[in-house]
C-alpha cells in the first residue's frame, strides 16, 4: 500500500557519495527535524528525468530554500556511482542531494515502486515528490505513468 499525506517515513537507509567515497544516510538523518523537498525518478540519465525533471529541482532550488524547505533530495533505484555521475553531469552536487536506492529498497517501503522488468529495466521508483516536515509526508505528488506535471519543482514551489 502507498504512503499518503500525513504517513511518517518509513524507516529505510540510502547510499550517498561523499568525499570520502560511498556512505550510509538513513532516513532519520535525512528528515529528523527539517523540511525536506524529495523527488523520485524512475531512473538517472533517462530522457525525462535528465531533461526535465532534476534541472527544474536545480534551477528553483534558492526558491525552494526561501519558502522554508532545508534540503532538496532526488532519489532514483540506482547505485551511488551512477548518483555522483549523474549530479556531475546536472551539475547540481551543492543543490540536490542524491540518494542512491539501488535495489529500490525505499521505492518498495513507500509503495511507490515500478516494475519495469518487461522492459529490461528492473524494479524502480514510480516518477513523484514531497514535501516531509521531521518525517511526516505533508505534500505527495504521484504521477500517473509517463506523465510529468505534479511531482515537478515549479508545482511544489506553488504547494509552499
Amino acid at each position: 500500500m502507498a504512503v499518503k499525506e500525513g504517513d511518517k517515513i518509513p524507516s529505510a537507509s540510502f547510499k550517498v557519495m561523499t568525499a570520502d567515497g560511498p556512505k550510509d544516510m538513513t532516513t532519520d538523518e535525512l528528515f529528523g527535524g527539517k523540511k525536506v523537498a524529495l523527488f523520485a525518478v524512475p531512473g538517472a540519465f533517462t530522457p525525462t528525468c535528465s531533461a526535465k525533471h532534476l534541472p527544474g529541482f536545480v534551477q528553483n532550488a534558492d526558491a525552494l530554500k526561501a519558502k522554508g524547505v532545508d534540503t532538496i533530495a532526488c532519489t532514483a533505484a540506482n547505485d551511488v556511482f551512477v548518483m555522483n555521475a549523474w549530479a556531475k553531469d546536472q551539475k547540481c552536487a551543492d543543490k540536490v542531494v542524491m540518494l542512491a536506492d539501488g535495489s529500490a529498497d525505499f521505492a518498495k517501503a513507500m509503495g511507490l515502486d515500478l516494475d519495469l522488468n518487461a522492459r529490461g529495466m528492473g524494479h524502480r521508483s514510480s516518477r513523484y515528490s514531497m514535501i516531509v516536515d521531521n518525517g511526516t509526508i505533508t505534500k505527495l505528488n504521484v504521477e500517473e505513468a509517463g506523465a510529468f506535471e505534479v511531482s515537478s519543482a515549479e508545482h511544489m514551489l506553488n504547494q509552499l
